[in-house]
């Protein structure tokens, strides 16, 4: 069979299957391994819900992010720029211990995301979840980025600040930042420590949500889960 006609016969199984028209019909559309609404919306939700925690259990620990180099924080572009004359200054040591808390202070704010992450599984739609199965890789990330970002951000900043104040050059960075931020050599998402981190912190946690979501759909049978391996296995 032609791939375009095979991509289109399984976006109509998937579509059909999530808007429950199987059961009136529209299951001779169906191949082997035929999927109702209820095990696709299962299916669905069991892999938000094993990504989410996933994710969470890998960064909200010691070394979570630090010793992670698809995730560590390093220093922003325009301090990495005055690095070197930093540490000619003796500073070296107060960097590398910024580096470290801005790391600790994201490996510290990922458990508060379990709740808001589990929060935005049970209010899934029917919607969500067809948009999901037949999004491709990167859907399960997406609708978890416009259903919790702006709740995960008020949720780490507090817990972001309480770490990274300890440090005496992360006063030292907000009043540089301020400063730049007016002039314009520093983006406004970095103008604090603690916009800086908590946005890196959000950003590795969908990265590491992405990468559970592509190992799911790279082999939905090697999960373990029969609801898994039935239903992103269909898409196969």
């Amino acid at each position: 069979m032609h791939a375009d006609s095979h991509d289109r016969r399984r976006l109509l199984r998937c579509a059909l299957a999530l808007s429950g028209l199987a059961a009136t019909g529209a299951a001779h559309a169906f191949d082997l391994g035929a999927l109702s609404s209820q095990d696709a919306g299962a299916g669905v939700r069991a892999a938000l819900e094993r990504g989410s925690a996933a994710a969470v259990s890998k960064l909200g620990v010691n070394d979570g992010f630090y010793a992670n180099p698809k995730v560590r924080i390093d220093l922003p572009g325009w301090l990495r720029q005055s690095e070197s004359t930093l540490r000619m200054l003796g500073m070296g040591q107060k960097l590398d211990e910024l580096v470290v808390s801005m790391n600790r202070a994201a490996e510290a704010a990922v458990p508060a995301a379990k709740p808001l992450l589990l929060g935005a599984v049970h209010a899934m739609s029917v919607g969500d979840a067809k948009a999901i199965l037949t999004g491709g890789d990167g859907s399960v990330t997406r609708f978890f980025k416009s259903h919790t970002e702006q709740g995960l951000t008020v949720k780490f900043l507090p817990i972001v600040k309480q770490t990274t104040q300890r440090v005496g050059l992360a006063q030292r960075y907000n009043a540089f930042a301020a400063q730049g931020a007016k002039l314009g050599v520093v983006p406004q998402q970095a103008s604090t420590i603690e916009q800086y981190v908590t946005q890196k912190a959000l950003d590795g946690l969908y990265a590491m949500i992405a990468e559970e979501e592509s190992a799911i759909r790279r082999d939905p049978v090697g999960t373990g889960s029969a609801i898994l391996g039935k239903v992103f296995g269909a898409l196969r």
